[in-house]
């Protein structure tokens, strides 16, 4: 409750933001706002189009305090599916989407220039405006495959999504902790839909996918194939949490999946929502605003199970691991959650 208080007293302090985009008085502009989010069957897309929802209020929309819109006054925002975080990255640093959807750890290796962007050089316009929620790392196997531990990939039909996708890149830091390279797996690059039904077919042993559970593509597999999902723990996982600090350590539930009826422990990695530093502050102001305004809450809470674990902390802020942008953080500062 008392956090309320402080959005509330937060969103008083926004009153500026209605006057964005405004001409003459009584006058509204309208302003397409693009959101790139990721593949249409992964979570990040319906989510998007939540957060697109909440952040837009068109001219001539129902005023907030009437149970109206409470997003940014003036503004339709749009979600794009996209290729995922790396591509989502590459238009913002390109400034050809307005905010995205980015796994924490490509966000944090983009905005310092180091893992994957290492030579490639540092995001340098990457901002943050919020980390939402975690995704997890899903190692599906056949269960007739003999695959009990990432060593057992060896010789084997993997695919670990698209060459530049999150899980791709996640694929690759497995192998190195546990000893093994791309050559010593029979890769393919699939996205989950046709990984998953490639191992139906019995033309591939194993995928990886990274997404919050429960992930539909496996759960749909799961009630026509027999399959495994693969425990991520013991010492190897340790050290890549160590080395890793976006790493997180997730657990997927009992029972999730048919034919899953233990929890599995596994890896996962945080969600965030990520704009360009060319970006007004005023207009990010208001975005970050209307994020987090208890109506978005609820939208989030009735309508996404992901959505439901998004929730407003300072430790998930200063978690973030790149810089806030400037009209987020003031919206921070007057909630009380930053000094």
């Amino acid at each position: 409750m008392q956090l309320m208080r402080r959005l509330a007293r937060a969103a008083v302090l926004a009153v500026a933001v209605g006057t964005l985009g405004q001409g003459t008085a009584g006058a509204q502009e309208l302003r397409f706002f693009q959101l790139g989010t990721g593949p249409t069957g992964e979570t990040r897309f319906p989510v998007g189009g939540l957060i697109a929802n909440a952040i837009s209020n068109p001219p001539g929309s129902r005023e907030c305090e009437k149970g109206g819109s409470c997003g940014v006054p003036g503004l339709v925002a749009v979600a794009k599916s996209t290729n995922g975080s790396i591509a989502n990255v590459e238009a913002i640093g390109q400034k050809r989407l307005d905010a995205a959807l980015v796994h924490a750890d490509i966000a944090y290796w983009a905005y310092h220039g180091t893992g994957i962007y290492k030579g490639k050089g540092a995001v340098s316009n990457l901002r943050g405006i919020a980390m939402l929620y975690p995704e997890t790392l899903h190692l599906v196997v056949r269960k007739d495959a003999r695959i009990a531990s990432v060593k057992d990939l060896k010789g084997k039909r993997v695919s670990f999504g698209d060459k530049d996708s999150s899980s791709a890149i996640h694929g690759r830091l497995l192998l190195e902790a546990f000893r093994l390279n791309e050559k010593q797996i029979k890769q393919s690059f699939l996205k989950p839909g046709p990984s998953a039904d490639a191992l139906a077919d019995g033309k591939l042993d194993a995928f990886l996918m990274l997404d919050a559970f429960p992930v539909p593509v496996i759960a749909d597999l799961a009630r026509k194939t027999e399959i495994a999902v693969v425990p991520l723990d013991g010492g190897e996982i340790e050290k890549m949490l160590q080395q890793y600090p976006f790493l997180l350590r997730s657990e997927i539930t009992a029972g999730t999946y048919q034919g899953v009826p233990e929890a599995v422990k596994t890896l996962g990695v945080g969600v965030a929502l990520v704009t360009g530093a060319e970006q007004d502050e005023k207009l990010i102001y208001g975005v970050t605003r209307a994020l987090w305004h208890p109506s978005t809450q609820k939208l989030f809470t009735q309508n996404s199970p992901s959505g439901a674990q998004i929730h407003l902390d300072a430790e998930a802020i200063e978690k973030m691991g790149i810089q806030v942008h400037g009209g987020a953080s003031a919206f921070y500062f007057d909630a009380g959650l930053v000094r």
